[in-house]
């Protein structure tokens, strides 16, 4: 001790015990400053206050109570987008998708984006306070921050073909059934109408859908969502294209409700008319138009000779009721006298 006390006198004892506690608060503080930080982050994403009254919607991701009448609705894909939109909804933000449907263009072409259809950017989302979130079952990894930031809904999805089974969910969730039903029965009017007017013809056109990727061509089936108008229409399909989602994967299909051809297998695209699908954003798309119109097989085909191929745009591939209705249109403006 008297050797201690010879190097630390008892005044410099007491300055670095006090030095000791100033830092020891000082640490506490700090730990504390950044503990609440964090808080107020976490409690950010759960800012929320689930809405007195609301509606219980079951979905792929479980069971969500969502507000009875949404007013700041997020939308994570088309289907869900262009289904708010013939509801009568407009979102406040979507993520980024096409635009083709010259309708959906009109209403959506100024929503904000809020990141890309794979990747939503959660900050930005949050930023915007929903009070609803309409997503895709594929979206599952960020469900449950999302869902700490407004109550949260994730549609299954397989294909386009089950657009009217989705429309009707995305309607239920919105709390717009009875808007949904005079949409569809308005949908159906209009191709009781088509169906009148193409009475006079002794059988049905087959109808042909062909899409142009930048380096394959390939038919849709009667399983997607064109081929569910084209025979709510009562046109027929050609037999290459009147088949199931199993019997297109035994194909070889690129997805349940197409599969792509080879030059040799160019009859499979033919029919009374073909509706051939063409995105004009892809700028590559122009060689695959230019081998297909100078390939010899191809003018061979019935359709081709007797002028009856009609370039769309891909609102033929489209997932909702604003996309159908563009399709109705072509087929009123090519197949009818």
């Amino acid at each position: 001790m008297n050797r201690v006390a010879k190097h630390f006198p008892q005044g410099h004892c007491i300055f670095y015990l006090c030095l000791g506690l100033v830092i020891s608060v000082l640490a506490v503080a700090c730990n504390s400053d950044r503990f609440a930080i964090q808080s107020q982050a976490r409690g950010s994403l759960a800012a929320f206050q689930p809405a007195s009254e609301c509606r219980l919607i079951q979905h792929s991701a479980g069971e969500t109570c969502v507000p009875l009448h949404p007013q700041r609705v997020i939308t994570l894909g088309s289907l869900s987008l262009e289904s708010a939109i013939a509801l009568g909804i407009q979102p406040i933000a979507t993520v980024d998708v096409d635009l083709t449907s010259p309708q959906l263009k009109r209403q959506a072409g100024s929503i904000l984006s809020v990141g890309s259809n794979g990747e939503p950017n959660l900050e930005k989302i949050l930023a915007l306070k929903p009070d609803l979130i309409l997503g895709y079952d594929y979206q599952s990894s960020i469900y449950r921050q999302a869902s700490q930031i407004a109550p949260t809904v994730l549609t299954k999805f397989n294909h386009s073909g089950e657009w009217k089974d989705m429309f009707t969910f995305v309607a239920r969730t919105l709390g717009r059934s009875q808007q949904a039903e005079q949409v569809m029965a308005n949908y159906y009017q209009r191709l009781a109408e088509f169906k009148a007017k193409m009475g006079d013809h002794a059988q049905p056109p087959k109808v042909s859908i062909v899409y142009l990727y930048p380096e394959m061509i390939t038919v849709y089936t009667t399983s997607g969502f064109n081929g569910s108008i084209l025979k709510d229409a009562a046109l027929a399909r050609p037999a290459s294209q009147d088949i199931d989602t199993e019997a297109t994967q035994r194909k070889g299909g690129i997805s349940p409700i197409q599969y792509g051809i080879s030059n040799e297998q160019f009859d499979a695209a033919d029919g009374d008319a073909i509706f051939v699908i063409v995105d004009p954003t892809d700028s590559k798309i122009g060689k695959t138009r230019q081998r297909l119109l100078s390939d010899p097989l191809w003018s061979k085909l019935h359709a081709v000779q007797q002028g009856k191929v009609y370039e769309v745009l891909d609102y033929w591939i489209g997932s909702g009721p604003l996309a159908a209705n563009a399709v109705i249109d072509d087929l009123f403006k090519y197949l009818l006298p």
